[in-house]
Parts: structure tokens; C-alpha cells; sequence
């Protein structure tokens, strides 16, 4: 070995720049593999790991009812644990603006934080549950607010007249005229409920359990007719919600009580947080490839020429391992060292990571050292690197020719036998034939790296083209109304809404009203919440995934997950139970229905206000006629929904002051222009756009890939073929006509790229998107990003021909002379 060692010593002395460029390579490379690596694993397991340590409620039981009876609820033998909330407690923050919505429900007991939904403190404690002067808050409320630990904030409350009348939702919220408490924030905190959401730019803040047991008649109203509403935990989670939910049927005695499946919130959330790791996982091994081919290349390189001065040693007796082993040397040593420094800035990047939805639920944001990744990619770097640098060497030492013809290309025997110009055919020769011994060119790497350059780019243009087609046709989600607004609550009537219903749909811009009661009924052993198709004029139509809307009082048209929880499809009936009784309904369809305060676009159903009627009781003594009452308004395209909505609130405040008047309130209280507002967009539509970053970056790698790989072969085609180019220069090539061979080469490595790439492209972006639209839910419209398809063409040329700028000009400048009296 002591020859080895010793060229090792003397190669590391005058070629140490060259050793550090490459070692910062290295770096570069792995540093980037090991932190998306270690991103995604982090990123995929982040609900989970935060799930087993913040004892996460199942569902959330909604009632709103005042006065309900929570202890029976809680002595039930499904309950492992409840905690109640007050609904209906306002309050203010003195230290964020008016339309602040992140304030949190008071606990209306000690049991949060304690053995429900027990958080992960970020920073500084947990609230003193006997204190009403303590706060905590999420990450968000303190990067938007500026408030964190040790900062105090001012709690307005109401007094307990104002806060009936508050709960009733009868006036325009006013100031304060309650206590005033001066809070302290004393932590920062995660837990799946105490969470946020993408698309959250305000964050949360939660008061302290003391609140409620100081300030409860200011909360809770004189009447004592305040609302609490609970979260439960199971004993067996998810699998506990059928006999659970007929378990508080019979201790209520009441079948509409409304759920929060917080279980299924938490496996969809895992599902995008998994979706996101592959993404990730993707950009990793695009950054491996790339790194391969262009690291690589520079290894190889090193390599060779190493090899070429040792070719003197081995007259000495070197022998070819031993030149392999002292070649190799050199680059193996620079991978080390630059794995190392890679998995250094790895770990300074974990600060940063996961990404996306995981980093909402990540338990110990912050820095994170991954060891399996870090030794698996540091220990397979240097490895991969010496391996190279040997094949490279003895590549390089035995050049002997190989008894075997080099291999022709089919293309360019045509061109020649059509009469095509010599610099055409050399061109196609030197893209398509890789060569032997000392002309070997890396054809095929190039070719790869073109298609799978043009692939990515045209596979996220495709996808891109979905989330932006989604992003601007809220329909993909079931949203089919522009305009929204509250008529009722709890079974009152705000507005005389038979006088308004008519004046709604007089407006030029309005093209359909649906008059939507909302109310929960049971099938199934789970809460099923219906809405009403009930239209004034033109019908408000929802989007089907299957099968038709319902048309009679016996049918129903139940949302996806709804449909899946019961095992239940078009045709099939079911047993729906309301506080009218039991009513057999077929199942007409599978559709999208309107989100609301409790249910997404795939979990509830619709229903004919006939068949409505046949199963809600307006006059149950336990349950109000519906749960809200909405209006929804489809506007003509182009509408502005804000101004449509502003011009029917000004039509219609006469109409409502009249009817407060009638009914003897004070109309100067009344909160009409809030009576209308455009519908929000749908709730999944930040995860969509969300999805969109990692394989933006992706196919930028891949094109990276491709420019990398497609000049290498440029390159070296004019340095190891030279000898060819000199005889045609000999036998009357122009300088003119040597360009065009390098040009030729490169328009047919990007053509190769582009016939081969576009349709694999187009395809593997359909797929992808169609795999999201799938797990969304979302209706899936096959994208077409034609303009940008077409761009890729002329931008794929454009590149390669700039490529093949340099090794042109070498071509058309080469010394014929030289070259012919060297080989």
C-alpha cells in the first residue's frame, strides 16, 4: 500500500483545490439528500407522535343546549375523559384588531390540559387552572402578534345582561361593559385541538380554566342559559363512536346531537402529512440523481486523469489496482469529508423542518439530528464515490479496444442514406453512439437526464394546472353558491324570511337561492348533518359524485365519507333517525354538500324540505326545528359576490327593520350588513395550493439533472472524439460546419428528451394529481397546461443550444494539426 499512500500525499499537495471544490460538492449534495430524508420521516410521523403524547379528544359533542347534563354524559362507560367549553362566552382581546377569531372557548372545567387534550408546551407552562388572570397561545398568535411568555394582554368581558343578549344573537356586538382582567401569557402551546390549520395567519389564544370559575355569569349570561359544549375522549377511540353515540341518545333523549369526528380530522391530517413525506422523499432522490450525475461526472474526471499520470508508474511495476486504489484516493477522501460537513448543515436545516401541514403538528419543532439517515447517506456517499473513481481509473488504464463493433445508430444511418450534410449525420452520431474505449461518450446518461428533465418540468406544470384549476372553481369542492347568510339559530328565525326569500332572488345577479334548514339526524350509529334542497326558483344544484340528487321525501343524497363510515351506496337504503322517528330513505346519489360550523364538504348529506319535514319535529319539546338556518345564493360569472352582497343587504334593511320593529326590538341594534357576505372558500383549499411547493422544487432539481447531464455529454464529445473532428476538418469541414455538429448533437439530445418526455410528463402529472383530487376529495378534471406544455418545446432547444455554445466554439477553434500529429 505504500505506493498508494505515497501518491496519496503528493496528489493531495498540488491538487488540494481541486479536492476542496469537489469535497464542497459532496457537501452540497448529501447535505441536501440527508436533510429531505430525515424532513420527510419527520414530517410523516409528526400527527402521530403528536397524538400519543396530548391524550387528543375522538369527537367533539355539540348539543347546544343550555343547561345539558354533562355528568351523565361523562359517567357513560365509553368515556375515558370530557372536558366542557363555552360556546357561547364572548370576550375581547384588547391587543389584536376587532375581527380577531382565534380567542378561544373557555374551559368550563379543570379537565383540559390535564387529562384531555393535554398539550405540548412549546414555551414557558401551562395555565394555572385556578388563576383567571393567565393565558396561553399558539406558535402563530406570537409570530403574527408579537406576544409571547411573560407579555400580558386585556380581557374585556361582558356583563351578564349583555351576554344573554349576546348568546341570543339578537344585537350587534358592543363594547364591553364587564370586568376588565389584566392576563399574563404564561405559555405556548400545540396539542391537535389547541392546533392550526394552513391558511392560519392569526393563531389562537386560550384563557385559563379559572376564567369561567371567577367570571362564570359574565360567560354564561344571568339567565344562566349560557351553552357549554364538550369534548370527549374514548376509551377505544374511533371505534367507540357507534355505541357512544347511542349510548348519549339514550341519556339525552335526544337523536340530533351534532359530532366533531375529531378521530377522522386527525387520520385525513396524517394522510396529508404522509402525501407530503413522499413528495419530499421524491425531491431526495431527484437530489441523489443529481448528484450522482454531476458529482459524479466531476469523481470520474479526477479520476481519469489521475490515472494518466500513474500510467508512468506502471512501468515501475505499479499494477492496475494499485493506480485504481491511488486515483480513487483522493475523491474518496474529499466525499468523506464532505458527508461530514453535510450531515452538519443537515442538522442546522432541521430548524426548518417538517414542512407544510407537519409543521403545524410537530411536537419538538426546532433542531433534530436523524441519526439512521445521517450515517446511512454519510457511510454510502464516500463509498459510492471511491467506487466511481476506481471503475474511472481502470476505465481509464485499460483502454484496450474491444474485439466487438461499436454500436451504430439507426437515425443516423438513415440520415445518410437520404443524403442529409455530413455535419447532420456526425451530429446524430455523436448524440446517439456512445463510443468505445478512448471515444466513449455518455450517450445514455444524457438521453436519460434530458427525458427525465423534461418530465418533471412538464409533469408540475400538469399538476400545477390542477391546484390552479381548483384554486379558481370552488365547485371542484362542492361550493356551488357565492353568497351566504344566516336566517335562524336554534330553531328562531332572525328575519321574516318568506318577505326575504323572494327579494333574494329578484336580484339581476342572482341565479339560484336555496332556502337550507340545517339540522342532525343518526344512521348508522353516527351523526349525519342535512341540509335542505329547498330552492325559490331556479334549483341550487350540488355536485354529484355518483348517482342524482334526491327529488322525494323518502331519498337522500349522502357526502362520500359520510356514505363510507355507514358501508352504504347509491341505491341502498338506510334508516335515518330525527326527532320525528325512524324513516326509511333511499340513497339517490353521492354529493358535496355546503361546510358548515361542524361538518366538511364530504361528511353530511341532502335532503327535499319534504322529506326534511318527515323527519325533524318542529314542535320536540328537546330539539329545536333546525340547527341554523341559511341562506345560500348563486351569482351569474363575473359577479363580484362582496358588491352583489352589499346591494341585496341595502334592498333588504327596510324589509328586516320593519319585522324588528314589528317584534318591538330597537332596529338601531340590528347587525344587517353582516346579513349577507361572500361564501369562504372551501376549507381543503390551502392544503391544495400547499401541495404545490415540493414538486415545483422538484422539477427544478430534475432540470438541473438535465442541463448537467445533456452539457457533460457535449463536452466530452468534442474532447474524446476530437480525433474525428480533426479528419473531417483535414478532409474540407468548415468552422462553420463543426458548430453545427455540436448543435446537432445538442437539438437531438432535447428532441430525444421532448418526444419521450411530454407525454410521460402530461401522464405522470394526471396521475399524481388524480391521486390528490382521490384522497382530497375533490372532483378530478383531467388538467391541460397546454400554454406551458407548448413553451417547454422552444425553452428545451433554446437551453441545449446555449449549452452547446462552449463546446462548439472548441470545435470550430481546434488546431487541426495538433490533434492529428497527438493521436
Amino acid at each position: 500500500m505504500s505506493p498508494v499512500l505515497a501518491w496519496f500525499r503528493l496528489d493531495l499537495r498540488r491538487r488540494w483545490r481541486s479536492l476542496l471544490v469537489m469535497a464542497l460538492l459532496v457537501a452540497l449534495a448529501a447535505g441536501t439528500v440527508m436533510t429531505a430524508v430525515a424532513g420527510a420521516r419527520r414530517g410523516a410521523t409528526a400527527v402521530e407522535r403528536l397524538q400519543s403524547q396530548t391524550l387528543p379528544a375522538t369527537v367533539a359533542v355539540l348539543p347546544n343546549q343550555p343547561g345539558f347534563d354533562w355528568d351523565a354524559v361523562r359517567a357513560l362507560p365509553e368515556v375515558e375523559a370530557l372536558t366542557t367549553f363555552v360556546l357561547t362566552g364572548s370576550y375581547v382581546v384588547d391587543e389584536v384588531p376587532p375581527d380577531f377569531f382565534g380567542a378561544g372557548f373557555p374551559p368550563g372545567d379543570n379537565e383540559v390540559f390535564r387529562t384531555i387534550e393535554r398539550p405540548i408546551v412549546l414555551d414557558g407552562r401551562l395555565p394555572d387552572p385556578s388563576r383567571a388572570d393567565e393565558v396561553v397561545i399558539s406558535p402563530t398568535f406570537e409570530e403574527r402578534y408579537g406576544l409571547g411568555v411573560g407579555d400580558s394582554v386585556t380581557l374585556r368581558l361582558y356583563t351578564p345582561q349583555t351576554q344573554d343578549q349576546l348568546a341570543f344573537g339578537s344585537i350587534e356586538l358592543p363594547e364591553p361593559d364587564g370586568p376588565v382582567v389584566n392576563a399574563r401569557i404564561v405559555g405556548v402551546i400545540r396539542s391537535p385541538w389547541f392546533g392550526e390549520e394552513i391558511g392560519d395567519e392569526q393563531g389562537g389564544l386560550s384563557p385559563s380554566p379559572g376564567l369561567v370559575a371567577r367570571y362564570g355569569p359574565n360567560l354564561l349570561g344571568a339567565s344562566g342559559q349560557g351553552i357549554l359544549n364538550a369534548l370527549v375522549r374514548l376509551r377505544d377511540g374511533a371505534a367507540d363512536i357507534p355505541a357512544f353515540r347511542a349510548a348519549l341518545e339514550e341519556v339525552s333523549g335526544r337523536s340530533d346531537i351534532d359530532f366533531m369526528d375529531l378521530a377522522e380530522e386527525g387520520r385525513h391530517a396524517s394522510e396529508v402529512t404522509r402525501f407530503e413525506a413522499d413528495a419530499l422523499t421524491a425531491f431526495a432522490a431527484a437530489a441523489g440523481a443529481a448528484a450522482i450525475f454531476l458529482v459524479g461526472q466531476a469523481v470520474a474526471r479526477y479520476a481519469a486523469s489521475s490515472a494518466a499520470d500513474l500510467q508512468v508508474l506502471r512501468a515501475v511495476g505499479l499494477t492496475v489496482g494499485q493506480a485504481g486504489l491511488a486515483a480513487a484516493a483522493g475523491p474518496a477522501m474529499a466525499a468523506g469529508i464532505g458527508s461530514l460537513a453535510g450531515a452538519a448543515a443537515s442538522v442546522v436545516a432541521s430548524r426548518w423542518f417538517p414542512i407544510g401541514t407537519a409543521a403545524l403538528h410537530e411536537p419538538s419543532p426546532g433542531f433534530e439530528m436523524d441519526p439512521p439517515v445521517l450515517l446511512a447517506v454519510g457511510m454510502l456517499t464516500p463509498v459510492l464515490a471511491a467506487l466511481g473513481a476506481v471503475a474511472a481509473a481502470r476505465l481509464a488504464l485499460r483502454s484496450a479496444r474491444s474485439e466487438q463493433g461499436p454500436q451504430r445508430s439507426r437515425l443516423a444511418a438513415a440520415a445518410r442514406r437520404a443524403g442529409a450534410s455530413v455535419p447532420l449525420v456526425v451530429g446524430i452520431r455523436f448524440a446517439l453512439e456512445p463510443g468505445r474505449g478512448r471515444q466513449a461518450v455518455p450517450v445514455r446518461p444524457a438521453l436519460v437526464g434530458a427525458v427525465v428533465g423534461v418530465l418533471g418540468v412538464v409533469a408540475t406544470f400538469t399538476f400545477s394546472h390542477g391546484v390552479d384549476d381548483a384554486a379558481g372553481n370552488p365547485s371542484r369542492f362542492g361550493q356551488v353558491h357565492q353568497i351566504e347568510g344566516y336566517l335562524g339559530l336554534d330553531g328562531v328565525d332572525l328575519v321574516p324570511v318568506p318577505e326575504l326569500l323572494p327579494l333574494l332572488a329578484a336580484d339581476p345577479d342572482v341565479t339560484a337561492v336555496n332556502d337550507t334548514r340545517v339540522a342532525v339526524a343518526e344512521a348508522g350509529g353516527r351523526p349525519v348533518t342535512l341540509f335542505t334542497l329547498d330552492p325559490v326558483d331556479a334549483p341550487l344544484r350540488p355536485v354529484l359524485v355518483d348517482g342524482r340528487a334526491p327529488q322525494t321525501p323518502a331519498e337522500v343524497a349522502l357526502a362520500p365519507d359520510s356514505a363510507e363510515s355507514m358501508g352504504l351506496s347509491v341505491g341502498e337504503v338506510v334508516a335515518m333517525t330525527g326527532t320525528a322517528g325512524v324513516r326509511e330513505m333511499t340513497v339517490t346519489g353521492l354529493a358535496f354538500v355546503p361546510e358548515g360550523a361542524h361538518n366538511n364538504y364530504i361528511t353530511g348529506g341532502w335532503v327535499t324540505a319534504g322529506g326534511y319535514d318527515t323527519l325533524f319535529d318542529p314542535n320536540s319539546a328537546t330539539s329545536p326545528a333546525f340547527k341554523y338556518h341559511i341562506v345560500m345564493l348563486a351569482i351569474r360569472p363575473g359577479a363580484d359576490p362582496a358588491a352583489v352582497a352589499a346591494r341585496i343587504v341595502t334592498a333588504a334593511t327596510p324589509l328586516v327593520t320593519a319585522a324588528a320593529e314589528a317584534a318591538g326590538m330597537d332596529p338601531s341594534q340590528l347587525d344587517t350588513a353582516s346579513m349577507l357576505y361572500p361564501a369562504d372558500p372551501p376549507s381543503r383549499l390551502a392544503e391544495i395550493r400547499q401541495v404545490r411547493t415540493l414538486p415545483v422544487f422538484l422539477a427544478g432539481f430534475l432540470a438541473v439533472l438535465a442541463l448537467g447531464a445533456v452539457g457533460h455529454a457535449l463536452a466530452t464529445a468534442v474532447r474524446r472524439r476530437r480525433h474525428e473532428v480533426a479528419v473531417l476538418r483535414a478532409l474540407g469541414m468548415t468552422r462553420r460546419q463543426s458548430r453545427s455538429v455540436v448543435v446537432t448533437q445538442a437539438t437531438v439530445l432535447a428532441s430525444a428528451g421532448l418526444v419521450v418526455g411530454l407525454p410521460l410528463g402530461v401522464a405522470l402529472g394526471r396521475t399524481v394529481w388524480r391521486y390528490v383530487a382521490e384522497t382530497t376529495p375533490l372532483v378530478y378534471v383531467a388538467p391541460v397546461a397546454a400554454l406551458a406544455v407548448a413553451l417547454v418545446v422552444p425553452v428545451a432547444l433554446v437551453a441545449a443550444n446555449l449549452l452547446a455554445a462552449w463546446p462548439s466554439q472548441r470545435a470550430a477553434s481546434m488546431r487541426v494539426g495538433n490533434v492529428l500529429r497527438a493521436e
